[in-house]
């Protein structure tokens, strides 16, 4: 499907009751999630795209491709949605788009959901589909990056904390849209375009479940950030994440962490995933994409032969 590209205003209109309604602490998580994929269709998927249904550390997980892929290296997306909503269907527009300016495949893991699974459930099921991509597909650690946005930005620090710490393996990258990494932190406005305080705090504690909110896999901003890999960061200014953000990346600063910060104006949580409907989302998109490919370093694969 080609993009279509509309004034930002217009998309804004649109989103707004949108996401009041999906995203609403009243509404049954299976509802959200229900109306989160339905919406999802609307967002355009590059033309030569490839979806393959595979399994990736015992969870459902889709392969995203392109005809253009011919580099060796990968990228394992976490979506994102509160811990408690979200898919490989709804980020599908964004991994599609990913996977073809970067040039390698695109893995989007189906984790486990709260509040059926809380933490460190989510955690685990990536742990478990980073380890996989080393032993079967060939791929070292210094070529599979790491990214996510929103909570799946605050589960891809988590999942680097922990295969350093725990294996011994640095990815290639992380590349974060507006991550939460620190469900402890109470936002201090009521709203943004797409979240609520209300909603995140449900879902903050939903995720937590009966678990610790001083553990540094629940809340990885006051975990080890010192031999993080190169950390890619894009926040809008509006968000209601966006002093958090600010925080994280003093603080990666400080940890002697490489960062490379971006903040936009006028666009909205996680606007990327609108990037076939809007110009500046999709530039937003290419810059990660930049990032991601230039840290993956990845061998052609004719050049292996």
């Amino acid at each position: 499907m080609r993009d279509i590209t509309f004034p930002l205003p217009v998309v804004r209109a649109a989103l707004n009751p949108l996401y009041r309604v999906t995203l609403n602490r009243r509404l049954p998580w299976r509802t959200q999630r229900l109306l989160l994929d339905l919406s999802s269709r609307a967002q355009p998927v590059p033309s030569d795209t490839n979806v393959a249904r595979i399994q990736l550390g015992g969870r459902p997980t889709e392969l995203v491709t392109n005809n253009v892929t011919e580099q060796a290296g990968a990228v394992l997306y976490l979506h994102g949605g509160g811990y408690a909503v979200g898919s490989p269907q709804t980020h599908r527009s964004l991994a599609a788009r990913l996977a073809k300016e970067i040039g390698c495949a695109v893995y989007v893991l189906d984790y486990r959901l709260a509040p059926e699974h809380p933490f460190p459930a989510a955690l685990e099921d990536a742990e478990a589909a980073y380890l996989e991509l080393i032993d079967n597909t060939g791929f070292s650690a210094d070529q599979i990056a790491v990214a996510g946005d929103s909570a799946g930005g605050g589960l891809a620090l988590a999942l680097a904390q922990r295969l350093i710490a725990k294996h011994g393996h640095t990815p290639a990258a992380l590349g974060l849209i507006a991550p939460w990494v620190d469900p402890n932190q109470i936002p201090e406005r009521d709203r943004d375009l797409v979240i609520s305080k209300s909603w995140s705090r449900v879902c903050a504690a939903a995720y937590l479940g009966g678990g610790d909110s001083a553990d540094p896999g629940y809340a990885p901003l006051t975990g080890t950030l010192h031999g993080l890999p190169p950390t890619y960061v894009q926040v809008d200014r509006s968000e209601l994440l966006h002093p958090q953000c600010v925080d994280f990346v003093e603080a990666l600063h400080a940890a002697g962490v490489h960062a490379r910060f971006t903040e936009s104006t006028g666009l909205w949580h996680v606007a990327q995933l609108q990037s076939g409907l809007v110009a500046h989302a999709a530039a937003a998109t290419t810059e990660l994409a930049e990032f991601l490919r230039e840290a993956i370093q990845p061998v052609r694969m004719r050049d292996l032969g």
